[in-house]
């Protein structure tokens, strides 16, 4: 299946080209094409072992360790802070004993001495600072009692030395901490509060201390938090929130006592959602200033949420809110709820009351197009200014978007719960493998809902993301393949400026995993193997080469060259016909259709002859002519005299020069 808005971002990856075709005398450019340096063996960074396997699967041996978290915390509207205490209940599956733990802490990136301030294009504003996370005490519970603990905080990130080791393969020991934290206004990007007429909306994620990933890879993994996203451990959640009593709670999770925080006519329509595929309104907008519309008028209410095998857990709250939500059928008959809560601002022509049916969309969507199924019982849209952020169970997406921009945000943040909630990948080492992998499914996401709504949403646009300047699709072809300084997709997350994060991260991987389904395996063979990764690799953590191994074992193809020139390097294409010849000067005998490599990638691509009399035959040319060629002769058997040849006459590939694609001969 062709996908209609990578046909467009194709335009956005090679310049423009023109529709005259070519003589022979236009055809004398020097290849720099190197079939040995495309083909020579490709070095996956991780070897493997017993932990991580040949094809690409967990190991026999693989171990992951373990973090379940019990939280308490209280939000204080007025004086914009969060106050919580946590027991952690962590286990050390690894065959190592540990005398040590690391911790993120991620509200630390807004203090003025914060490493993050000098990694983004610009310093934060003066007053785009707060104090970060006020630890007030660390105890560890272990099976000598609870003891103080010594503990060391070193920009984003918490060590805390344990009295005794950590017992490996199996392990564990109980952390108890406690902390506050101011949080932080617009500026918050990810974590934020912002002021609507019928109060203030909060969005809180990064909102407690969580424990690093200690893997086998590279043991702790305390990347500092430098304002890319996340690698966190999975276990499971049990959280409370106490709030003003005005105030609704959406929450990563079930909310386990909708008795004690809704009201009778709240419960009653929060059932019927259960068993509605239409959007049920469980708060309207004209109950959002009805006192009535709150169980209790004064003091405070305490919102009680679970999760199981969760990497975190993220919530909103406001007093403003409209809620609302309806029934998400899954692929084994099995159900979740889609909900979306926002203020009254929000609602309009296509508005966010249109959002819930974009939630209930895409869980089905992608749970059908992984095969891995919607693990959770909720998908929240929350209505907010972090533009677009993810969380596991929860999106925090633009108060203001609607129409396109509606149904794009709550397409790409949904996704996001399989790609790193579920397949639980380093953010901040490998973006590309959450944002690019997620963009890839999105977009058929799109042209699949298009093609049920007259085209409607369809095909997913790119400038929706990065509109950066009048001509966004010439400004990317210039950072992705004329820019020298223009990052390789295998760039660790924090070394990609923010002028090259879309287009390398999300937009080049995931145009290269459609020119894999498309060009190269196609839809079968990619979909087996894609979702074999995804299944492997579900509540658990891949690297690189374990996506790689997998793709190339299940797709029964070595995709060495592809990972080598499209995610290794920045490698052009740029395929030619550069001749026709009669064989033995008599077209009853047949023809030879030279095509050249004249770059340093290779594709396999369709070249299409037009004989004079208006008939035309295709084959296609495999991408193994490349493996010792720069260029080679084509037979085409036939008796007829031919007036053209065309390397991609579809303009399917990223041919940085499709000037040269075409050979006509002269009359």
């Amino acid at each position: 299946m062709k996908i209609a808005w990578f046909c467009a971002l194709a335009l956005l990856l090679v310049p423009a080209f023109t529709s005259a075709a070519p003589t022979a005398a236009d055809h004398s450019a020097v290849s720099r094409y190197d079939p040995l340096a495309l083909f020579a063996p490709f070095q996956y960074r991780y070897a493997t072992n017993r932990y991580r396997a040949a094809d690409g699967q967990p190991g026999p041996d693989y171990w992951q360790n373990r973090a379940d978290y019990e939280i308490h915390a209280t939000l204080d509207p007025q004086a914009k802070t969060i106050t919580g205490t946590e027991t952690i209940t962590y286990t050390n599956h690894s065959p190592q004993a540990l005398g040590y733990l690391w911790l993120q802490l991620d509200q630390n990136l807004y203090r003025k001495d914060a490493r993050g301030n000098f990694t983004r294009d610009h310093a934060p504003k003066l007053d785009a600072h707060t104090e970060g996370d006020v630890i007030t005490s660390v105890e560890v519970i272990g099976d000598k009692g609870t003891v103080k603990a010594h503990y060391l905080v070193s920009d984003t990130r918490m060590r805390i030395d344990l009295p005794e080791a950590l017992a490996a393969r199996g392990g564990k020991v109980q952390l108890r901490i406690a902390w506050h934290y101011t949080i932080p206004g617009g500026f918050g990007g990810r974590t934020d509060w912002y002021a609507t007429k019928n109060g203030d909306v909060f969005e809180i994620a990064q909102w407690y201390p969580r424990m690093c990933v200690y893997d086998d890879l590279r043991g702790w993994d305390t990347a500092p938090y430098l304002n890319n996203e996340f690698y966190l451990e999975y276990g499971d959640f049990d959280y409370s929130i106490t709030a003003p009593s005005n105030m609704l709670i959406v929450g990563s999770g079930e909310l386990v006592n909708p008795e004690d925080v809704l009201t009778q006519t709240e419960l009653q329509r929060f059932e019927q959602a259960r068993h509605s595929d239409k959007t049920v309104v469980i708060r309207s907008a004209d109950e959002v200033t009805d006192r009535g519309s709150r169980p209790k008028q004064n003091g405070t209410l305490t919102w009680h949420f679970r999760m199981h095998d969760t990497r975190d857990v993220a919530f909103g709250a406001s007093a403003a809110y409209v809620w609302d939500a309806a029934r998400i059928d899954l692929p084994s008959g099995k159900h979740a709820l889609a909900q979306s809560a926002y203020p009254v601002e929000s609602i309009g022509k296509d508005g966010w009351q249109d959002s819930t049916q974009h939630v209930k969309y895409t869980v089905e969507f992608f749970s059908k197009y992984t095969g891995v199924e919607y693990p959770w019982p909720n998908a929240i849209a929350e209505a907010g200014v972090a533009g677009g952020m993810e969380y596991p169970g929860i999106v925090f997406d633009w108060w203001k978007a609607k129409g396109y921009g509606l149904f794009m945000l709550a397409v790409h943040e949904v996704g996001h719960a399989w790609f790193p909630m579920i397949v639980g990948s380093d953010e901040r080492r490998n973006a590309w493998m959450d944002e690019g992998m997620n963009t890839f499914v999105d977009a058929i996401a799109h042209a699949e809902w298009g093609k049920a709504h007259g085209g409607q949403f369809a095909p997913k646009k790119d400038s929706e993301y990065a509109p950066l300047s009048g001509d966004p699709a010439m400004d990317i072809v210039k950072q992705v393949f004329d820019d020298p300084a223009a990052p390789p997709i295998l760039t660790r997350a924090d070394a990609i400026k923010e002028k090259y994060r879309h287009p390398i991260t999300y937009f080049k991987t995931a145009y290269g995993l459609t020119l894999l389904r498309e060009q190269v395996l196609g839809p079968e063979r990619f979909d087996a193997a894609f979702r074999q990764y995804v299944h492997d690799w579900a509540f658990r953590h891949p690297s690189p080469s374990d996506f790689f191994r997998t793709m190339d074992s299940a797709s029964g193809e070595d995709l060495s060259w592809f990972w080598r020139g499209w995610f290794a390097h920045n490698w052009k294409l740029d395929l030619a016909v550069t001749g026709v010849k009669y064989i033995s000067n008599d077209p009853a005998k047949g023809a030879l259709v030279t095509v050249a490599n004249l770059d340093r990638f290779a594709m396999p691509a369709t070249l299409k002859v037009t004989f004079t009399d208006g008939s035309s035959t295709e084959l296609r040319v495999p991408v193994a002519t490349w493996m010792q060629h720069t260029q080679f002769d084509v037979p085409i058997a036939g008796a007829k005299r031919i007036r053209s040849a065309t390397l991609d006459p579809d303009d399917a590939l990223p041919d940085v020069d499709r000037a040269n694609n075409t050979f006509t001969l002269d009359p």
